[in-house]
C-alpha cells in the first residue's frame, strides 16, 4: 500500500559551483493521498485507534494543514470517521485542502481561535478521552506516536552530513533526530514567524538535540504565507528538477537551502539530503 521513499540526486550549477551535494528523499512518493510525514505521524496513531476500540479521529488544524488533508483521506482508507477543528472563520468556496478533507467524509468544524487554543491543549483533550469513541490527534498530529514514527524517516540517511526538513510543530524533525547519529547535522526550516520556540519543543520530544539548528528566516511572511520571489523560485525548481512544492512548508525549505549554499553556509563537500514531506499542490 506504501511505497519504499527513494532517494533522489539532485543536479544543479549552484551545487557544482559550491562543491556541495544534494539529494532528497522523496516520501511524497510513499503514497497519492497519505504522504511526506504525515503517514509516519499517524501510523502508530491509527494502531493505537484501533487497539482502543475508537471509531472517530478528531483533529486540528489551519485550513491549510497538509495533516487535515492526510487524516481525512486515512481516516476513509481505514474505516474511520473523522472530524477537523479548523482555526478560523469559514470562507467559502473551500480552499482545496478542505474541500477534499470534505470528500473524503471529515466533518469540518470551525473554530475561533480562542476557543481552538483552549480545545487544542492536550489538556482539555485529555478530559474528554474517558468513555468516548475519538482519539483525539493534537494539531499537525505532533504526539509522542507521530515522534516514533518519524524516527524512521531517518532510516538511510544516516551516511549523509547534513539532514534539513521543514517545520511546523518540530514533531517531524524531533523523530528524525532521534534516528540520527549525534554527529550528524540536523537543520529545521521554519514556516512560520517566531520560529525559535521549536527548539524547546523538540526537546520535550527527544534528547537527540546534538548539532540541531532551527532556520527562522525562511518563512516568508508567516504560515502559509508567500512572496512573489517564494512563488517565483517554486515555478523555477519544478521546471528545473519535476518535483512538487508548495509555499507551505517544502517551497520555504528548499528555497532556504538554496539561499543558504549560496551563501557558502555549508563546507566544500558537504553531503546534504533533504526530507520532501509532501503536500497539497493545488
Amino acid at each position: 500500500m506504501f511505497a519504499i521513499p527513494l532517494i533522489q540526486v539532485l543536479n544543479h550549477p549552484l551545487f557544482e559551483q559550491k562543491q556541495v551535494q544534494v539529494s532528497v528523499k522523496r516520501l511524497d512518493l510513499i503514497h497519492p493521498l497519505i504522504h511526506g510525514n504525515k503517514w509516519y505521524k499517524l501510523k502508530y496513531n491509527l494502531a493505537a485507534a484501533q487497539q482502543q476500540g475508537k471509531t472517530c479521529i478528531e483533529t486540528f488544524g489551519g485550513a491549510f494543514s497538509n495533516h487535515i488533508y492526510a487524516t481525512a483521506a486515512a481516516g476513509k482508507l481505514f474505516g474511520f470517521q473523522t472530524i477537523g477543528n479548523i482555526r478560523g472563520e469559514e470562507h467559502l468556496p473551500l480552499n482545496p485542502l478542505l474541500r477534499f478533507a470534505t470528500t473524503q467524509g471529515m466533518q469540518i468544524r470551525y473554530k475561533d481561535r480562542t476557543t481552538y487554543r483552549q480545545q487544542s491543549k492536550p489538556t482539555a483533550q485529555s478530559n474528554l478521552l474517558e468513555n468516548s469513541e475519538h482519539y483525539f490527534l493534537p494539531e499537525g498530529g505532533a504526539n509522542e506516536l507521530a515522534v516514533k514514527g518519524c524516527q524512521e524517516i531517518a532510516e538511510g540517511l544516516e551516511t549523509f552530513d547534513v539532514v534539513c526538513c521543514a517545520c511546523g510543530t518540530g514533531s517531524t524533525l524531533a523523530g528524525i533526530s532521534a534516528g540520527l547519529p549525534p554527529h550528524t547535522q540536523k537543520i529545521g526550516f521554519a514556516v512560520l514567524k517566531g520560529g525559535n520556540f521549536l527548539y524547546k519543543d523538540i526537546a520535550q520530544w527527544t534528547k537527540a538535540t546534538e548539532n540541531l539548528q532551527i532556520m527562522t528566516a525562511y518563512h516568508a511572511g508567516g504560515y502559509a504565507k508567500h512572496t512573489s520571489t517564494l512563488l517565483q523560485f517554486i515555478a523555477d525548481f519544478k521546471q528545473n528538477f519535476q518535483i512538487p512544492i508548495e509555499y507551505v512548508y517544502t517551497g520555504k525549505l528548499f528555497f532556504g537551502l538554496f539561499d543558504l549554499i549560496q551563501n557558502d553556509f555549508f563546507k566544500p563537500k558537504t553531503n546534504i539530503v533533504v526530507v520532501h514531506t509532501g503536500g497539497v499542490y493545488e
